[in-house]
Order: C-alpha cells, then sequence, then structure tokens
C-alpha cells in the first residue's frame, strides 16, 4: 500500500491586538514673518504632505474678473524669478515632487508632496513660487486660453450644468456664490498678467497665511528648513475684510435646463444648511449618510434596487464657507440621473422617501450601520500623510479647533437614532428643495408639473 505523502502547512497568522485609534494631533507654531505652521509627524510616512492656504477667497476677485484666483493659482507652478516654467517643472520632476494647487470660495489651496529625503528641495521652490512668482504673459495667456478651452466641456457635462444652474438660482446674483467658481468664457477672456499680479499683490501674503506639513520627520530640522524657505517670503500684515453672510432662496420650485434628444435626466436637488461650527452637524453628517450616502441607503435602495431607475443616487453636504459667527453654510444636495421616461415617476419616489423619513424616521439599524462605515473607516481613510494634511487645512480654513475631526468621531458615534433623523428631516424639508433637472423638457416637463413640487420653468442648455 503506497504511503500518502504529508505536508506541513505554515501556521495560519493570528490578528493582533487592536490598538486605539484617534486622529493626529498638529503641533501650531509661527514663523518670524507671521506664516503660521501646523505640523504633524506621522512615522514611516516617507512621502511628505504640505498644504498652503492663501486667504485669497473668491468674493475678493475684482468686479468682471471672476476666475482671475484660478489663474492665479495655477500660475503658481509656471516659472518664478528662478526658473522658467519648463525648469520649474523639470526641478520638481528631479525631486520627485508634485505642486498642485486650485482656488475655491474659502481662498487658495497649494498642495505639495515630496520625499522626506526630498523635502528641502520641495520646500525651497514651493517657497520660490510663493515669494516669486513670474506670471510671465506668455504663460498667463496660455492658461486663460486652457481655461477657456475648458468651459464648453464644462457646459455639455450634464452634472456641471446642473451645478451652474442651481448655484445661480439658489443664490442672489449680488453674491460671487451665484456664478461658477473658475470664471464664465466673459469674465475669464478679460484677465491678463497684471490683473493677476494686482491680485496677488493684494492677497497674498505671509502673515495671513497657512502652511500645513505631515509627514515622517524623524531627523529633519523642520524649523531649519521653513525658516530658510518659507520663513523668507515677506509680505505687509493683511487688513481684515468684512465677509457677508451666506444668503439663499430655497423656495421649492424646478428648474429644467433643456437637452433636447437627452436619454438620461441629471438630477440635482439643494439648498444650504449649517455647517461645521453648528452643534446640529454630526447629527446632520450621520442622518444624510442613511439617506444617501452609500450602496445601502434608502434613495438607492428605493431609486435603484427597488425600482431600476439609476444607478445610484447621493445625498451629501458640503461646506461653501464656514465661520464661527454665523455667517457660514453648508450646500445640501441630493444628485444622480435616471433615464428620461421614468423622470417624474424617480421624482415621485424620491420625494416619498423625503415624507416617509419625515412620517416615520431612521431605523436603528440604519443608524449603526451609517455610525459603523462612517467612524469605523476613519483609520483607512487617513492613512496617507495627504489625507491628514488636507483635513488639517480644511479644519484650518474653516476656523475650528486642531482638534475638531478627532472630537466629530465621538460627536458620530455618540449621536442617537432620534436626533440624526431630526437633523436629516430639517436638512432636507420636502417643501423647501431647489430642483435642478437637466434633460429633454419636451418629455419630462408636463410629467414634473403634475407632481406638484414646486413652480417649473425651462432655460435652455447654452
Amino acid at each position: 500500500m503506497t504511503e500518502l505523502a504529508t505536508m506541513d502547512f505554515h501556521p495560519q497568522p493570528r490578528p493582533g491586538q487592536a490598538r486605539p485609534w484617534a486622529f493626529p494631533a498638529p503641533e501650531r507654531g509661527t514663523l518670524d514673518n507671521g506664516l503660521t505652521v501646523l505640523r504633524c509627524h506621522r512615522p514611516g510616512q516617507q512621502v511628505v504632505a504640505v498644504e498652503v492656504l492663501l486667504d485669497a477667497p473668491l468674493d475678493a476677485e475684482p468686479a468682471g474678473l471672476d476666475g482671475v484666483a484660478t489663474i492665479m493659482a495655477r500660475a503658481f507652478s509656471e516659472g518664478t524669478d528662478r526658473h522658467s516654467a519648463e525648469e520649474f517643472a523639470a526641478e520638481l520632476e528631479r525631486c520627485g515632487a508634485t505642486l498642485d494647487a486650485h482656488a475655491d470660495h474659502p481662498g487658495v489651496r497649494i498642495s505639495l508632496e515630496v520625499p522626506a529625503s526630498r523635502l528641502a528641495k520641495g520646500l525651497g521652490l514651493l517657497a520660490d513660487a510663493l515669494r516669486t512668482p513670474a506670471f510671465a504673459d506668455s504663460e498667463i495667456e496660455r492658461l486663460v486660453r486652457n481655461r477657456l478651452d475648458e468651459i464648453p466641456h464644462e457646459t455639455a457635462n450634464p452634472a456641471r450644468r446642473a451645478a451652474k444652474e442651481l448655484s445661480r438660482n439658489l443664490f442672489p446674483a449680488s453674491s460671487r456664490m451665484s456664478r461658477p467658481r473658475q470664471g464664465t468664457e466673459e469674465t475669464v477672456s478679460t484677465i491678463d498678467s497684471a490683473a493677476v499680479r494686482s491680485f496677488y499683490e493684494r492677497h497674498v501674503r505671509p502673515a495671513t497665511s497657512t502652511v500645513v506639513v505631515v509627514g515622517d520627520l524623524a531627523g529633519i530640522d523642520l524649523d531649519a528648513l521653513l525658516g530658510d524657505t518659507l520663513g523668507a517670503w515677506t509680505g505687509e500684515p493683511g487688513k481684515p475684510r468684512a465677509v457677508p453672510p451666506v444668503t439663499a432662496d430655497d423656495r421649492g420650485r424646478v428648474i429644467i435646463v433643456d437637452r433636447p434628444g437627452a436619454v438620461q435626466t441629471q438630477l440635482l436637488l439643494g439648498r444650504i444648511g449649517a455647517d461645521r461650527h453648528d452643534r446640529v452637524w454630526p447629527a446632520q453628517v450621520l442622518g444624510t449618510y442613511c439617506l444617501g450616502g452609500t450602496l445601502t441607503s434608502r434613495l438607492d435602495r428605493v431609486l435603484r434596487e427597488e425600482k431600476g431607475y439609476t444607478y445610484g443616487v447621493r445625498a451629501f453636504g458640503q461646506v461653501l464657507r464656514s465661520a464661527p459667527d454665523g455667517t457660514g453654510a453648508a450646500m445640501l444636495a441630493i444628485s444622480g440621473s435616471v433615464d428620461t421616461p421614468n423622470t417624474g415617476p424617480a421624482l415621485d419616489d424620491l420625494w416619498k422617501v423625503l415624507r416617509t423619513l419625515a412620517a416615520e424616521g431612521l431605523t436603528d439599524a440604519e443608524r449603526d450601520v451609517a455610525v459603523q462605515n462612517l467612524v469605523g473607516v476613519a483609520p483607512l481613510k487617513f492613512e496617507t500623510a495627504a489625507a491628514v494634511a488636507s483635513t488639517l487645512a480644511d479644519q484650518v480654513e474653516q476656523h475650528l479647533p486642531d482638534d475638531y475631526q478627532g472630537t466629530l468621531y465621538q460627536r458620530l458615534a455618540a449621536t442617537g437614532t432620534v436626533e440624526a433623523t431630526a437633523a436629516v428631516v430639517n436638512a432636507f424639508p420636502v417643501d423647501r428643495l431647489v430642483t435642478v433637472l437637466v434633460g429633454d423638457a419636451a418629455q419630462i416637463e408636463e410629467p414634473v408639473k403634475a407632481l406638484g413640487i414646486g413652480e417649473v420653468s425651462v432655460v435652455p442648455a447654452e
């Protein structure tokens, strides 16, 4: 009888002891030039993330120059007094760094990622971009042309077109928030290097700026590096600016952006609500997640799984501007797309979900899943230095305390089902939502009017 061969298996790995996790707390300081510094040592993170926040908000753009903040942000990587645009890009590549920038309502953000071993070089290039940007005529003209080329593509994108129409209808015409963040064809075409430099000189200075540095800083004399690089940046102290409160008209109504022949309708329902300084924010986050934050949410369960109208519908809150004095606000919205013939039925069912939520509330099971998803995945969400740096920068930008994110997770876990229900019902009242539909008006206008969810108007797609 043949003896069977035996095998020795490697011992099965056993799970380690779970360790408590908390969002990292930064150390705060100030350079001699007034630049605020937040640093956070993250062992093992050999790619250091640097975020610079500039107090150059969109509402500071001169009249008729919407988009100048965006052009300035993009021009920071297009040459300095030491390097041409091509040379600057090559220097970034040599040290394995990436540099990105964008402008939004609170201000301009510049993001640098660079290996820890090349941090000195990366900070030097960043400092040059901030201290002595070239803003060469040829580069600004190219950036303006590029931006003008982007606008038709954004107009053709149903989701972007819906967002533009929602802002135009939700906010007063005098508000910067009513107009596209990156400007229109009319305003962008008037931007030149002189306009960019004027905006830079008026609003970009170290005394009103903050830098966030996150990564493995072991063996790095960060104080010396910052002093030799960003510490050499000079500028006059800034003057406080009056910030108007965020106001909006959220009377229930429907705007159809006509796209003849469209096979789908893009949906965007929105209004403004509480920002992160309001005590209701954690409950609002939790309730909104239950409504439309994941594939198991109520909106997806009805519109996607039961009815097959859509590939997915999401509800979310996005901070527009945050301030402790109550002048800030967040955009609260529901977004998705449905096939054209079912636009009316899909909206009808969406409103039924909202009404049922108000009448019956969330379930404990829904609340528990939301807490598990929001709080339980936090350690994975913040694995990279860039994720931590971005969140710390958000806190600075929104005038929040340095321990806000860690405290938020504790508050989410402590929020009950009744509190989450009240918050999401208040966030999405059925009679106070501005609804934008991008689709074929000839097919969807009458079915939408029959729903009685608000006055219906039709605008051309442009």
